[in-house]
């Protein structure tokens, strides 16, 4: 039997679970759950990270000791994964033991294989990432990662000699293109090891912060909390401690991370293992933020997506089905009410609920309750076994919201099949009996396809569906044959699989958004200009056909705008509003008159449009479908 090996990254402990945690942890599920139905051996894991300074900092201010501050968080991840039906084989915590005494004979081992050494250090440190930066790296005292203030820190630390690991990285990643996706991610990657790389302080003065793993060999250091964290996908499948178990399961075949701890996956992580002698994981996949009605997310602004919440209101599967069909995988999704609910009227109350329904009442109803002879099946055989194959491939891929819609083909050819051969028609006349019979068995040997097919992304509504058709839950292993129901079998007609249409709420959205606290001031007024200064402005529109981020720069982004009879580079400051590969294809307003200028070493030919003062709030569109080059007055 061939193994399956998938992973989470393990999930900060301070943090309250919301929709980011929640979709990596259902991709995941849906993957180790699709593997599992193909009847491949799969271990799946997730857990929290639980040591560092912002731990010991938030336990100190309630007054109890850090473990028993962990102790209490950690609940908040257990409950919200079993509400959500992931399927996880272990959950690991990186204060349990059977974890850090492998991070301590890992430590041992690089210390004797010289892969350490002790140095004193001066740079910026940002405490919310726990991370060292240069001189070059930092700009107006912030952390060029998440934007908040840094501090200055001179101290004794250990590091790992990272930097000669730098060519054979590189090597590997060209070539290996699946090892980091999507493409963008990896040519990421590859921008950041075109600069030289430095080695890793992977250390913390235990005087400093003691809430840590100790450093084995010296014990007035803790170890980095990302090197601690790190160290959980090899840890727990057994390394140091059960070989065979470990041969099982390594090399992962996918690390599923966010994009914004890419780096510490793909560089970090894959150094270390090169260090220890070890293979590199399949696959590390970053996948894209979630925004919420244009927004991100924050708690200032009150407009965290809460699971928990969701699930009470629409139930698991809605939720689950969403996250995944809304957005590709890989790239940024936005979240709203609306769209949430669109996607729960149509398609699943409209298509599938509807599909359910329909067909058990009419087996019910004309074939009192029991699976009816089968007959000629309009090639719905050949459509669930091509369906099948996209599904495998769109999942091969990572692209569930491609394999949901694979899926959703056959409900709705399903649905048309109802309309043309009208059952109710058919079961007014006794001679049409034999093709009744075909048409209802056709339409519940399909539904127990699409419940297999949808068993990964929506558990509880495949079981559903299994039970009504009077069958044990979904089996695991190997493809699904035509024809298992057999006929005079019992059915059971069950509730509505998604009892009710939801209507939206006209003017709330997921969470109510504060007012600000800090009145805004009033833009100050210009000079008034003439029409004739207005004129010596060539304002254009340009269509966005490239973005990729400028390298140690958090707002610069490298544009490449189409004007219809050129394109040109652009610099743009939007990189803490947009991700480049979410505007790929977007429309702007150019000023392309303006004076190239140079911004760090790279030239611009332009500027684009946006509405804001200080941040950007959104860049200037178009409503209407217009050409690139057109002139705007």
């Amino acid at each position: 039997m061939s193994s399956y090996y998938i992973t989470t990254p393990i999930y900060y402990v301070n943090d309250v679970p919301h929709i980011g945690h929640a979709y990596t942890t259902i991709a995941a599920d849906v993957l180790a759950r699709y593997h599992r139905l193909r009847g491949e051996d799969v271990f799946f894991l997730t857990g929290t990270d639980e040591h560092g300074q912002k731990v010991q900092q938030a336990a100190a201010k309630r007054g109890v000791a850090p473990q028993q501050h962990v102790d209490e968080l950690v609940i908040r991840f257990e409950q919200l994964w079993k509400r959500l039906d992931i399927s996880n084989d272990d959950f690991v915590r990186t204060t349990q033991r059977r974890h850090t005494a492998v991070v301590q004979e890992i430590l041992r081992r690089l210390q004797a294989q010289g892969e350490l050494y002790r140095h004193s250090y001066e740079g910026w440190y940002c405490l919310p990432d726990e991370r060292f930066w240069a001189n070059d790296e930092v700009s107006d005292g912030k952390c060029p990662e998440c934007g908040r203030p840094v501090e200055r820190l001179s101290e004794q630390n250990y590091f790992f000699k990272m930097s000669r690991y730098r060519e054979r990285l590189i090597r590997h990643i060209d070539t290996h293109p699946d090892f980091i996706r999507p493409e963008a991610r990896r040519n990421e990657v590859l921008g950041f090891l075109a600069q030289p790389l430095g080695d890793l302080c992977i250390s913390r003065p235990r005087a400093r912060l003691p809430w840590g793993v100790p450093f084995p060999f010296d014990d007035a250091f803790v170890t980095y909390v990302w090197v601690d964290a790190l160290v959980n996908y090899i840890s727990i499948p057994g390394y140091g401690t059960d070989e065979a178990r470990f041969a099982r399961w390594w090399p992962a075949n996918v690390h599923l991370v966010g994009k914004d701890i890419l780096t510490t996956h793909a560089v970090y992580w894959s150094t270390l293992l090169m260090a220890l002698g070890l293979d590199l994981p399949s696959t590390i996949y970053a996948h894209g933020w979630w925004t919420v009605n244009g927004e991100k997310m924050s708690k200032s602004r009150g407009n965290v997506v809460d699971p928990g919440a969701m699930v009470d209101e629409f139930g698991v599967d809605p939720f689950r089905y969403f996250v995944l069909r809304e957005v590709p995988f890989g790239h940024d999704g936005d979240f709203s009410r609306d769209a949430f609910i669109g996607r729960y009227n149509s398609d699943l109350a409209n298509d599938l609920g509807n599909l359910v329904s329909r067909t058990l009442t009419m087996i019910e109803r004309y074939c009192e309750s029991r699976v009816p002879q089968p007959g000629p099946e309009d090639d719905f055989e050949e459509l669930v076994a091509a369906t099948a194959r996209e599904v495998d491939n769109s999942l091969r891929d990572f692209q569930f919201h491609r394999a949901l819609q694979e899926i959703w083909i056959i409900v709705n050819r399903a649905n048309r099949y109802i309309e043309t051969s009208a059952p109710w028609t058919l079961a007014k006349n006794p001679s049409a009996r034999p093709h009744l019979d075909a048409v209802l068995y056709t339409l519940a040997e399909t539904l127990r396809h699409i419940a297999r097919l949808i068993s990964p992304f929506m558990p509880q509504s495949a079981r559903a569906i299994f039970e009504s058709l009077g069958l044990a839950d979904v089996p695991n292993g190997g493809p699904a044959a035509w024809g298992v129901l057999k006929a005079g079998h019992p059915i059971h007609k069950a509730p509505p699989l998604f009892p009710r249409t939801v209507t939206p709420h006209p003017v709330r959205i997921v969470m109510d958004i504060p007012e600000p606290t800090v009145a805004v001031s009033p833009t100050p007024q210009l000079a008034p200009i003439g029409i004739e200064d207005f004129a010596k402005i060539d304002l254009r529109v340009g269509k966005i056909v490239a973005a990729e981020r400028v390298p140690k720069s958090s707002k610069l982004l490298k544009l490449q705008v189409d004007l219809g009879t050129e394109t040109r580079q652009v610099l743009a400051g939007i990189g803490t509003k947009y991700d480049p590969e979410a505007l790929i294809g977007r429309l702007v307003a150019v000023v392309a008159n303006l004076k190239p200028a140079k911004l760090m070493g790279l030239e611009s030919q332009g500027m684009i449009l946006a509405a804001g003062d200080k941040e950007v709030a959104s860049l200037i569109g178009f409503v209407e479908p217009v050409q690139p080059g057109m002139k705007i007055k």
